[in-house]
């Protein structure tokens, strides 16, 4: 199988699971494609040096990507939408308005929290894989992932903070 073979079935297995985590990490689809694209176009060229172990350069390059974007930003959007009417549970939306919850809360972590609490908790990555892919200590992930889901625990937990 040749290189370019072997790369396009690797991306093709991964890529829906490369696009939820750019999502949680991004926050935003349009943002989460764009990740994905790019970090598949850096791993294609890297692809004979790091064919190895895509996986961790793919997520390495996924956070560097956002973080390269959420850095060029001079403002940040922030959501002042109110939700006037939520649908009950029985209407079959409650899953999905939980969804929406915690996606709102993992946006109001910073994007290293939001990285960690992603790669650990959604990738399944350890503690010093994480580490590896954000550049930090193990140390560091650990104080920042109880910091970070401490935060998620309240927002999830407090009915009184507004999730919008």
């Amino acid at each position: 199988m040749t290189a370019t073979h072997d790369f396009t079935a690797w991306a093709t297995a991964r890529y829906a699971g490369l696009l939820h985590a750019a999502l949680l990490i991004s926050g935003d689809p349009q943002v989460a494609q764009d990740l994905v694209q790019s970090a598949l176009a850096k791993t294609q060229v890297a692809w004979r040096r790091v064919r190895e172990n895509p996986d961790a350069y793919v997520r390495r390059v996924m956070v560097t990507t956002n973080t390269d974007i959420w850095r060029r930003q001079p403002w940040r959007e922030q959501s002042s939408a109110v939700m006037v009417d939520r649908p009950t549970e029985a209407s079959g939306f409650g899953v999905v308005d939980d969804r929406d919850e915690i996606l709102r809360a993992l946006q109001r972590l910073t994007r290293k929290q939001r990285a960690i609490v992603v790669l650990r908790h959604y990738v399944q990555l350890s503690e010093e894989e994480t580490a590896a892919v954000l550049g930090c200590s193990v140390g560091t992930v650990k104080s920042t992932a109880s910091r970070a889901l401490a935060r998620l625990r309240a927002d999830l937990t407090d009915p009184s903070k507004d999730l919008c």
